[in-house]
């Protein structure tokens, strides 16, 4: 945590009772751990084009802000994308993002992590599926571990995603793996390897982001399709800082032993009071969908189920 959000958090209340200062106070404690957690590896001036490069043409990628911003375009004529440099074991990867505004029906900006270990991939997955003007985006999140997945959770956003950006992150460590939505928790896989659940721990991943036409599956199901007359769809994204265990030449070892990197320490390995409640209230407002719950698709709950958190 650096010095920098306890001086933001704690801001001067002196004007308040010495009980509602002490019950502010106790709140932006809270708040301080949850900074720290949330926006290490999303401020800072690193540019584009130091961490990530382009899988598009210039048509449809652009660069602004010298570098501290970007845009991927899609159209009629091509989805676009881009990807890390580099590839990372275990860390808080996460990045700003302002999606699509307007009719965005059928197009899915997605912002993953993965290995490249075709059949066997580990992937941490946020997607975000467009909808008609005036409807709310949803959020779907997805978890790969040695090629197994089908672990889809959906969420709704309590916020317009079109109309600032918002960071959207994975804290990723031995013991768990968090979503997060601008520092609150929306998400919690554990290390269930215990009871034969597999869990990414071992695979490399790089950072990607693209947008595509998912208008088969991605709005309603599939029954509303993508406009193009509302074309070019633009998502922009922005802070391209990684504050993760960088895997170079293979050698994953030095950063499964890497314990005194801070995701790494004890407070880190599983939510406090404070964020579970957020998470709570997050599934309590705002879930839409959660495989643990498909009775259709399992007659009983996965094993990990029953482990993670709500």
């Amino acid at each position: 945590m650096s010095e920098a959000n306890v001086k933001l958090v704690g801001v001067v209340w002196r004007w308040w009772t010495p009980h509602v200062m002490c019950v502010i106070w106790t709140m932006a404690m809270n708040m301080i751990t949850v900074l720290g957690q949330g926006t290490g590896s999303l401020t800072g001036a690193v540019t584009f084009l130091e961490n990530y490069e382009s899988q598009s043409d210039s048509q449809h990628f652009r660069i602004l802000n010298d570098g501290h911003q970007v845009q991927l375009v899609l159209d009629e004529y091509a989805a676009s994308g881009f990807g890390s440099k580099y590839q990372y074991l275990f860390g808080k990867i996460g990045m700003r993002m302002k999606l699509v505004p307007g009719n965005s029906a059928g197009t899915v900006t997605a912002y993953y992590m993965s290995s490249q270990t075709p059949g066997l991939h580990d992937e941490m997955d946020f997607e975000f599926l467009g909808n008609v003007t005036g409807q709310p985006y949803i959020l779907q999140t997805n978890i790969y571990a040695n090629g197994e997945g089908k672990r889809e959770q959906r969420i709704y956003l309590w916020f317009d995603p079109t109309s600032d950006f918002h960071s959207y992150s994975v804290l990723w460590n031995t013991q768990q793996i968090v979503f997060y939505v601008d520092n609150t928790p929306i998400r919690v896989f554990k290390n269930n390897k215990d009871i034969g659940v597999p869990y990414p721990d071992s695979k490399p991943v790089g950072i990607y982001s693209t947008i595509w036409n998912g208008e088969n599956w991605a709005t309603n199901d599939g029954w509303v399709k993508l406009n193009w007359t509302y074309a070019p769809f633009v998502a922009t994204y922005e802070s391209f800082n990684v504050d993760a265990c960088r895997v170079d030449n293979g050698d994953t070892a030095s950063c499964m032993a890497q314990t005194s990197s801070w995701w790494m320490s004890s407070e880190y390995q599983t939510l406090g009071a404070y964020q579970v409640n957020q998470l709570e209230w997050v599934r309590n407002n705002y879930l839409l969908y959660d495989y643990c719950a498909d009775r259709k698709r399992s007659p009983a709950p996965p094993p990990e189920c029953a482990r993670n958190p709500l």
